[in-house]
């Protein structure tokens, strides 16, 4: 049975986020068709694997957190319905901080001066899921994270 995340992240000024969970697969697309990146994870028995764009994500399961990289950044993201973590290196990453209530999932990367909020509808899916789909969001679309620059 397909379940659907879906939401936005950044506000006003931020982007969707839709990926449909089949199985152990996660699959879908942040941002829209002009500026987006598709989004391909696996949920394996060790932890997370796949592609944003055409950067990895690996994430294994260690001493009770998921710990690996999605592109050139580190990540570590502890919990299940409420999710806490970081992204990158300690001075120049970004806190995660996510809750789940319900089907709904509300949370924020970075500081609340310059990071994203975000909100997600997760169906079924656990507050980790979907606090990995926004930081992969996060990383793909963000080009201060990615270290990606921005044609204009």
């Amino acid at each position: 049975m397909e379940d659907l995340i879906k939401g936005r992240l950044g506000g006003a000024d931020g982007f969707n986020v839709r990926c449909a969970i089949d199985g152990d697969r996660i699959s879908g697309r942040a941002g829209g068709r002009l500026y987006g990146q598709d989004i391909e994870l696996e949920i394996t028995e060790r932890g997370v694997q796949g592609t944003v764009g055409e950067e990895s994500v690996k994430i294994e399961l260690e001493e009770g957190e998921l710990r690996g990289h999605v592109g050139n950044q580190k990540l570590v993201l502890r919990g299940v319905d409420r999710v806490t973590g970081f992204l990158g290196e300690p001075i120049v990453g970004w806190n995660v901080a996510a809750q789940q209530q319900g089907e709904r999932l509300q949370g924020q990367l970075g500081s609340t001066v310059l990071g994203r909020p975000f909100e997600l509808d997760l169906g079924t899916a656990p507050g980790w899921v979907g606090t990995l789909v926004a930081v992969v969001a996060f990383y793909a679309l963000e080009p201060r994270v990615s270290g990606k620059a921005v044609s204009s």
